[in-house]
């Protein structure tokens, strides 16, 4: 009963806004108004195109090559220590095939500094992950604060009722060329972050 009454409501909804979406797209002879920068409603929109965005931005470009920086020495850092351990076992394990510990709570000893040691390397390698985790997830919520803070601004002048993203054409199927505004938000972006550098 209360799926049929959801799905009743939906379509009503549904129906009363394309009704007046139609009503808005037609002018008083009823027929159809044109499509410049916004319809006989003024409905003004525009979308960014994200993925050109975020390619073309100094600013993420710049976030992008410091947190490759920190993985690349988070994974120098993490490899000299493995490679240390690996050689550390691999003496061990000769050791133990010659007899060349002098007595066994020696190797025992031994076995336990290398155990110790794995799981101390493994807790290094928890961290780097979640610490280079983190980063992205700081520099992801940096970019999109500026962004979006930016965008505040920008339809501040411009006026658009909707700023829509698009990813890989995933949320705009089809759009006039004109409804585009990536390249003006992206040279206003890069001029703006040049000017605090």
């Amino acid at each position: 009963m209360k799926k049929i009454f959801t799905l009743a409501s939906a379509l009503l909804l549904s129906g009363a806004m394309m009704g007046g979406l139609t009503s808005c797209g037609n002018n008083q002879n009823g027929q159809a108004a044109p499509a410049a920068g916004g319809d006989s409603c003024g409905m003004a929109i525009a979308y960014v195109n994200v993925d050109s965005l975020l390619t073309n931005y100094d600013f993420a470009k710049d976030l992008n090559e410091a947190l490759i920086k920190k993985t690349e020495d988070a994974r120098a850092n993490f490899n000299s220590q493995a490679q240390n351990f690996e050689r550390d076992y691999n003496e061990f394990q000769r050791k133990l095939q010659t007899n060349a510990f002098l007595n066994e709570q020696r190797a025992q000893s031994e076995a336990t500094r290398l155990e110790n040691k794995k799981n101390q390397l493994d807790q290094l390698n928890a961290k780097l992950q979640q610490e280079l985790a983190q980063e992205q997830l700081d520099m992801n919520t940096r970019l999109n604060d500026t962004i979006q803070n930016f965008l505040k601004e920008y339809n501040a002048v411009k006026k658009y009722q909707f700023i829509f993203s698009n990813t890989l054409n995933d949320n705009i199927l089809i759009a006039q060329p004109q409804y585009d505004i990536t390249g003006e938000v992206l040279q206003m972006l890069n001029d703006r972050y040049a000017k605090t550098k």
